[in-house]
Order: C-alpha cells, then structure tokens, then sequence
C-alpha cells in the first residue's frame, strides 16, 4: 500500500535574527531532511513544507 503521512517536528531554537521570520526560512531552506525505512516501511519521498512566514 502507499499513502502520504506527515510527521510533525517541534525544532528549540536560539537565533542572532532580529526576526523570528528570517530563522525559520532560514532552517526551512537549509535544512537537510532524512528520513530511513524500516523493514515494513520504504520511505519513498521526503520533503519539508515550507510555512509562508511573510505576508
């Protein structure tokens, strides 16, 4: 069977960005994601949305 899931990741961060905008797009663009497989599951694809931070 496949199917889409989504895994939620809560990140603590300490940051020199005067905006909490710019650390998060920052971690979102350079963030490099790896999730394995199991025995019973084969990840096939991985990717982070990316949260709209700026208006």
């Amino acid at each position: 069977m496949e199917d889409k899931i989504f895994l939620l990741v809560k990140v603590t961060i300490k940051t020199t960005h005067s905006n909490i905008h710019d650390a998060i797009q920052e971690l979102q663009t350079e963030t490099v994601l790896q999730v394995s497989s199991t025995p019973n599951v084969e990840v096939l694809q991985t990717k982070i949305i990316e949260l709209n931070t700026k208006n």
